[in-house]
């Protein structure tokens, strides 16, 4: 069994340093990796990433990250990146990570993803300049992801995004902001290879649980959803377990 824990959007900056520290400190009787779901900072600044470091990279854990849209918005990617990873947080673009834990080996593939919507409510690639862009960016974002997970030579897989891959963990949100919060395309790379279990954040008044349509467990672990420091899922050979 591997015990995965996870979260997103927690938003670090200065005034909120501390708040996971007392969860993490005992986190590896819980839990042999946490996932962190973006949205790690408020603005992406290279001292929110220094916040993010101290927090989360000295946990007992592996950590491994991806970034979300908040990461995004300074234009300091690089700097935040390198700050994590300094700190030991594997921080994943387009790309996985195998780890080799008591319970087996777990491959870890993560992408940020994007927008665009769901199957029957979706944007496509048609038309001006700059929505061929806007869904050719999720497009790209969903074929990394699925070559990400099919090159993890490991005993389970697991995809980790910030945007949702499935509607219904947005369920609470308002509809007109779905397409601006994950893709179908997204499902679709997870389906595409044998996958345990998927989670993201994004959607703050969204809901926990979902399903891809191949059957994949999707979980929204964004913070304000889940309201703990973390969640944590077993996992069993190819198949998700129960929720911890």
């Amino acid at each position: 069994m591997i015990r995965i824990a996870a979260v997103g959007d927690v938003h670090m900056d200065s005034d909120v340093l501390g708040r996971f520290r007392p969860a993490l400190s005992g986190i590896d009787e819980h839990a042999d990796v946490l996932l962190l779901a973006g949205d790690l900072t408020r603005h992406g600044t290279e001292s929110e990433a220094r916040c993010v470091a101290t927090e989360f990279g000295a946990a007992a854990v592996p950590v491994v990250a991806v970034l979300g849209n908040h990461d995004h918005h300074c234009d300091q990617v690089p700097q935040v990146v390198k700050i994590l990873q300094e700190a030991g947080i594997a921080v994943l673009d387009g790309s996985g990570v195998v780890l080799d834990l008591p319970g087996g080996r777990l491959g870890v593939a993560g992408v940020k993803g994007f927008g665009g919507g769901f199957a029957g409510r979706c944007a496509s690639q048609f038309g001006e300049p700059e929505m061929k862009a806007f869904v050719g960016t999720t497009a790209a974002a969903a074929d990394q992801l699925r070559q990400a997970l099919a090159g993890l030579d490991c005993d389970v897989r697991v995809a980790l995004t910030h945007y949702s891959p499935v509607p219904e963990t947005l369920a609470g949100e308002p509809l007109e902001i779905y397409p601006f919060l994950g893709s179908y395309l997204l499902a679709e790379a997870i389906d595409a290879v044998p996958t345990a279990l998927a989670v993201h954040g994004h959607a703050h008044f969204g809901s926990e649980r979902g399903t891809t349509p191949g059957g994949v467990r999707v979980r929204n672990v964004a913070h304000p959803v889940i309201k703990q420091a973390y969640s944590v899922f077993a996992l069993t050979g190819s198949v998700a377990g129960r929720d911890g």
